[in-house]
């Protein structure tokens, strides 16, 4: 985590992660696409894989994500910078971001993603990336 401290919330939107992102993985249905992107960012930076396959939509979920890595393969993540939140319609959305990320004692990467999001009964979940 690029952050100083353990509370603060990887996502980078606000300082303390309770009132960020950990208000939705203790689960808070997320506002809107962006925010369910931001706390998706988070949960992988916390090694939250059961969020992460709750807020996957259902017809593009994994049946199993395993977060564990081999010893030296950790990844530390970076950083997050959202680009664009497109709403394009009620219940479908777009964003584009970048998150930064270094595998082990690798160089950094950049990973630029377009990611789409649909609303189901009023709760938002990543569709996937185009």
């Amino acid at each position: 985590m690029s952050r100083n401290s353990a509370d603060s919330c990887p996502c980078g939107l606000a300082t303390d992660y309770a009132d960020c992102c950990g208000r939705f993985h203790a689960g808070e249905p997320a506002p809107d696409a962006e925010r369910l992107m931001r706390s998706r960012y988070s949960a992988y930076v916390r090694g939250l894989a059961d969020y992460l396959r709750a807020t996957w939509h259902p017809a593009t979920r994994p049946a199993e994500l395993s977060l564990d890595e081999a010893p030296g393969q950790r990844t530390h993540w970076l950083g997050l910078t959202v680009h664009e939140h497109q709403v394009n319609g009620p219940d479908h959305a777009e964003v584009r971001f970048t998150a930064r990320y270094r595998v082990g004692g690798g160089s950094a990467v950049k990973m630029n993603e377009r990611s789409r999001f649909e609303r189901i009964d009023g709760r938002w979940y990543y569709l996937d990336a185009i």
